[in-house]
């Protein structure tokens, strides 16, 4: 960790700390962000920063900021942090909640740390996903609640899969896509967390002529399936190779990921504010 902004001013994250009586500490209330850097800028800000106040709204936590005051501030922190980092934008539940108004308190905080985007081991040979036969419990809010996706420690996944009911709705920290039958199918928004690369990935897709769905893959479909990949702002588009014991494939990166990935880095600077 780099640098931390809490309390109205930035600071060394030994410096940084946030009372106990927050309701982020005390009942796990509050949304967050992790927003990745290319050449130093942030990389799909203002989706990010849309997706946090829509879901504060949801939980009913009042905004401290305005989104241009946010905007000010993260790019305060990258000049400050230097290089590229990825950046956690919070908001938490603060200390007071009306039974009217909400969470009238929250506290905004933002941590830069270093980028750790997958290495690039995992682009050359894909990774595996643990599915899980449930969904979170609401996909339109990034809630700080990542309870669920410890549950991969022992099976040697690089994320879970939420599964519910033999549906796939999306990993633990990424949009799921599935290549079917020549087709790039993905849930649908209604079923899952609106991811900011996810948009930018299916805007490419239609772009090059690849026909894209927008349903739910079902866990029965994988054994039939091309190829399949995750997407997020740090990791960009990393194949995936395994769900469990299933086979995605020949079981090696496949060719729609690496030209997807290669579209996006290629322009990457369309996205950059």
């Amino acid at each position: 960790m780099k640098l931390c902004y809490v309390n109205g001013r930035f600071t060394p994250p030994e410096e940084a700390a946030l009372p106990l009586s927050d309701l982020l500490v005390q009942r796990g209330v509050g949304v967050f962000e992790v927003i990745g850097t290319y050449g130093g800028r942030p990389l799909l800000l203002t989706p990010h920063l849309e997706r946090l106040l829509n879901g504060a709204e949801r939980e009913r936590i009042r905004p401290t900021l305005s989104m241009e005051d946010m905007k000010r501030l993260v790019r305060e922190g990258l000049a400050r942090a230097g290089g590229d980092v990825q950046v956690k934008v919070y908001l938490s539940g603060g200390d007071v909640f009306d039974d009217v108004e909400g969470f009238t308190a929250p506290r905004f905080f933002m941590i830069f740390e270093e980028l750790s985007p997958p290495p690039r081991k995992a682009y050359e040979e894909g990774v595996a996903l643990a599915p899980l036969p449930f969904g979170r419990k609401d996909p339109a809010v990034k809630s700080v609640d990542y309870r669920t996706t410890y549950a991969l420690s022992r099976s040697g996944a690089f994320e879970v899969l939420y599964c519910p009911d033999g549906e796939i709705t999306e990993a633990g920290h990424s949009t799921f896509f599935l290549v079917l039958e020549g087709r790039l199918v993905t849930a649908p928004l209604s079923r899952v967390l609106k991811g900011t690369t996810r948009s930018v990935i299916l805007e490419l897709a239609r772009a090059e002529g690849i026909e894209t769905q927008e349903r739910c893959p079902r866990v029965d479909e994988l054994p039939r399936a091309s190829e399949a990949f995750i997407t997020g702002s740090v990791k960009k588009v990393l194949p995936v190779v395994r769900v469990g014991e299933q086979r995605i494939g020949t079981g090696r990166p496949g060719p729609v990921a690496a030209r997807l990935l290669k579209l996006y880095l290629d322009r990457i600077q369309n996205w950059l504010e």
